[in-house]
């Protein structure tokens, strides 16, 4: 089974990401833009996501996606771990996201 851990070191395994503390718990940034958190609970993280591709994500995968009310206004989606199927779609979540936010000049060295 997943866990925080894994998130942390697939996240740390990009270029350029930072690891910082914000609201108590663990954020991820590529070039000072936020990324990944991983809440308090630690089983699930938010990741970045195009409002327009959220809903369709979360009703084709209500188990695994979820946006919390108070983050309904943002680009943001939380994805359960347990319901993850292997650390492979772990990495590609959080590789999208990265991707979202880092410049270009990074991005290329993971394509």
């Amino acid at each position: 089974m997943l866990d925080a851990d894994d998130v942390r070191r697939i996240a740390l395994s990009f270029p350029g990401v930072v690891e910082k503390e914000r609201w108590g718990h663990p954020t991820f940034d590529v070039a000072g833009r936020m990324f990944l958190t991983v809440p308090d609970d630690q089983t699930s993280f938010a990741v970045r996501c195009p409002r327009l591709e959220r809903a369709e994500l979360i009703a084709a995968e209500p188990e695994k996606f979820w946006v919390p009310p108070h983050e309904a206004g943002s680009s943001w989606v939380r994805a359960r771990l347990a319901a993850l199927e292997d650390a492979a779609e772990l990495r590609d979540i959080l590789l999208d996201s990265w991707r979202q936010a880092a410049p270009e000049s990074l991005a290329e060295e993971l394509t």
